[in-house]
């Protein structure tokens, strides 16, 4: 497994990361824990160095499972967590004396001293951003949090937080199927030194060839709520899979793989998270690093992808355009 920085920090992790979310939160059904842990092991065994959790997955039950599981590899891997979510209450909660309060209890359920990565999970309008760098700058200097970041923010709230604290990433939605960083956010983080960590490679699953129009969700899983996933869309939407499908042909890879490996190809920079509960998927995605596309199949993916525009939001009530306060 190769090694990324995220920008100019100096936090070396591997190219592909782990996302944690989806082995208790989100899909409707908690994966076995022993199970669980049994592929986060086999993760740092084939090299992944970066794990991606948050508090309000679960919540709380997924930092535990990730600190118990990466328990014996402390010092060889990055762990990153999120703060700003209200749990218990409503609504998002990023006031100074919250994130200290989390910062504290991630600690203790992620087994560690320090926090790789703390990200403010949402932008929280009811609090400024300098507020949330200044506290986050303030545990940087305790040490107790090693880089920061933000998920989901726009240009203008990247500059304000990183003009107080130094943001080492921004972690965002990011697939062939969800492009809008390319607008304004990727060449942002160029110019400042940010790295770019892409939730959702895979587009929740579609990418990967897996779904079509008879494709249906458990209520519990919160991709049932997806417009871009309801049946009719999936339908339209499948024009992307066929055009992995036809590049995956030609490199004997898979869809998923194909898909990671394009995200790869943008920037030195930019480190994707896929997540599963199965260790063969775990496989199949770490082996996008072995993945090089051309610069003409790059460019073939960039030309057809150009004409094609997904259909559905990539939420209920709107796709959620990344925040811009």
């Amino acid at each position: 497994m190769k090694i990324r920085i995220l920008g100019n920090s100096g936090l070396e992790v591997s190219e592909i990361g782990l996302g944690c979310m989806g082995m208790n939160f989100g899909y409707g059904v908690i994966a076995d824990k022993e199970l669980s842990i049994k592929l986060i092991r086999k993760a740092v065994e084939l090299g992944v160095t970066f794990f991606d959790t948050a508090e309000v997955y679960g919540p709380f039950i997924n930092e535990e499972l990730v600190g118990e599981a990466l328990e014996p590899f402390k010092g060889q891997i990055a762990i990153a967590t999120k703060f700003g979510f209200n749990i218990g209450g409503e609504g998002l909660d990023s006031h100074p004396e919250r994130i200290r309060k989390v910062a504290e209890a991630s600690l203790k359920r992620l087994k560690i001293d320090c926090i790789d990565l703390f990200y403010q999970h949402r932008v929280d309008p009811d609090v400024p951003i300098e507020d949330v760098a200044g506290t986050v700058k303030e545990l940087i200097k305790e040490g107790k949090v090693r880089h920061f970041g933000l998920s989901e923010a726009g240009v203008k709230t990247i500059r304000r937080a990183h003009a107080v604290c130094p943001l080492t990433a921004l972690q965002s939605e990011y697939s062939l199927w969800w492009r809008e960083p390319e607008d304004e956010i990727l060449p942002a983080l160029q110019e400042l030194g940010i790295g770019f960590v892409a939730f959702s490679p895979l587009g929740k699953g579609f990418l990967t060839g897996k779904m079509n129009e008879a494709t249906t969700f458990d209520s519990k899983d919160f991709r049932s709520t997806v417009p871009r996933l309801n049946p009719q869309n999936l339908k339209a939407n499948l024009v992307f899979v066929d055009l992995l499908k036809a590049v995956a042909q030609r490199k004997s890879a898979t869809p998923a793989q194909i898909a990671i490996a394009w995200l790869l190809a943008q920037h030195p920079w930019i480190v994707p998270i896929p997540g599963t509960t199965k260790i063969e998927r775990l496989v199949e995605n770490l082996g996008s690093s072995s993945v090089e596309l051309t610069e003409e199949e790059l460019l073939e993916i960039k030309s057809a992808a150009a004409k094609i525009k997904p259909v559905g939001d990539r939420y209920s009530g709107g796709s959620a355009k990344l925040i811009d306060r």
